[in-house]
Parts: C-alpha cells; sequence; structure tokens
C-alpha cells in the first residue's frame, strides 16, 4: 500500500487572521487605540522638561534676597513640571508652610492628570481584549457542537476545521491585552521617575522655606 503525503496549503498571516469572524473587527480596532495610546502618551513624557542643579540654586537665591518677581520670571521660562509646582509655592510664599505644601501637592496632581491622559484606556484594554478573544472561541465552540448534533456522523475535519479559526480570536485577544498591559506599566514607571524628579525639588523648596523663615 502506497501512502500519499499531500503537504498541507499555506495560508497567509492575513487570511488567517479573517478566519477568526466578526469579532476580529473590534479586536482590530482596540490594537490601533492601544498603539495610538502608547506613542502618544510617550510622545509628551518624552518632551517634559527636567530641571537642573543649577536652576534650584538659582530660585534659593532669588528666594533668599526676596527678588520673588525675577524667581517668578525663572519658573516661567523653564516651562516644566516642577517649574510650574514651584510657582505655585512662590506665588504664596507667607502663608503657612502646611498650606504652601498642599497647595503644590494639588498643582502636581494637575500635573499628573496630564501626564496620564488617556492611559485609563490602555488599562480597560488590557482586560477586555482578552475577554473578548474567549467570547469569540466560546461562541465557536457552542457553533460547532451544535453542528455535530445535526450530524450523522463525527468527523474530525468537522471539529478541528471549525475550532482552529474560533481558537485565532483567543490568540489575538491574548497578544492586544498583553501589548497593552506591557504599555500601561511602562508608561506609568516614566510617570512615576518624572513625579520622583519634582517631588524632590518640593521637599527640597520646602526645606529652603522653613530655614529662611528660622
Amino acid at each position: 500500500m502506497i501512502l500519499l503525503f499531500v503537504p498541507a496549503a499555506e495560508v497567509s498571516y492575513f487570511d488567517l487572521l479573517m478566519k477568526g469572524g466578526w469579532l476580529m473587527v473590534p479586536l482590530f480596532l482596540l490594537s490601533i487605540i492601544s498603539v495610538y495610546i502608547f506613542f502618544d502618551r510617550y510622545i509628551y513624557l518624552k518632551s517634559q522638561k527636567r530641571t537642573d542643579s543649577a536652576f534650584f540654586e538659582m530660585l534659593k537665591n532669588l528666594v533668599k534676597e526676596g527678588k520673588i518677581d525675577t524667581a517668578l520670571a525663572l519658573c516661567a521660562s523653564t516651562d516644566s513640571s516642577e517649574s510650574r509646582i514651584l510657582t505655585k509655592g512662590i506665588q504664596n510664599l507667607g502663608k503657612p508652610l502646611r498650606d504652601i505644601h498642599e497647595l503644590m501637592e494639588m498643582e502636581g496632581k494637575l500635573e499628573v492628570y496630564k501626564y496620564e491622559g488617556n492611559m485609563y484606556f490602555l488599562g480597560v484594554i488590557a482586560g477586555v481584549a482578552p475577554m473578548m478573544g474567549f467570547i469569540g472561541t466560546i461562541a465557536g465552540v457552542i457553533k460547532i457542537f451544535y453542528s455535530i448534533s445535526l450530524a450523522d456522523n463525527i468527523s474530525i475535519s468537522l471539529i478541528s476545521g471549525g475550532l482552529y479559526e474560533k481558537l485565532i480570536t483567543s490568540g489575538v485577544g491574548l497578544s492586544i491585552g498583553i501589548i497593552a498591559y506591557v504599555s500601561y506599566h511602562f508608561l506609568n514607571h516614566k510617570i512615576n521617575r518624572l513625579v520622583q524628579s519634582w517631588e524632590l525639588q518640593c521637599v527640597r523648596f520646602i526645606d529652603l522655606i522653613n530655614n529662611s523663615s528660622k
């Protein structure tokens, strides 16, 4: 007996993805949204300026000398999160330290909101995309078993043919979810680094006011 081995027909990745059904459309849209949000936030965070030690030394000397208007002009010319938070502190000099600190913290929260932007949706997509993929697979499996119940005989092709197509949505959903999850935490890490930078400057500024008042 002669066995003939017929090689399986090659399928392009695009054609394979299209076999996932209509759920591939919302999954595709979620992937585009994820990529857009990531690059939008990454470029924005990358563009944020940081003040150096020379800036703070100049600001410290100006505050000590009582040149408040010059200090405010220096902060305005820098145009960074740190300078805007320090501006809030300088504008409220003369108030109790606790009030100044709270006002600077409120300004800092506004800066964090600017950093985050639409990042919230990355976290949502990280959870929704895999579940949407599983829904597609479960719906496909239900359809397969329904077809089996109507068929007179059970064949491997009847089961495997539809099953591999429905598993595509799970694979794509998980991939999108992983990318969104990693992107979200990567951007969070960059935000935390920026926040740590200006929190240090805020502490130094409060110490400066506290020492000057003694």
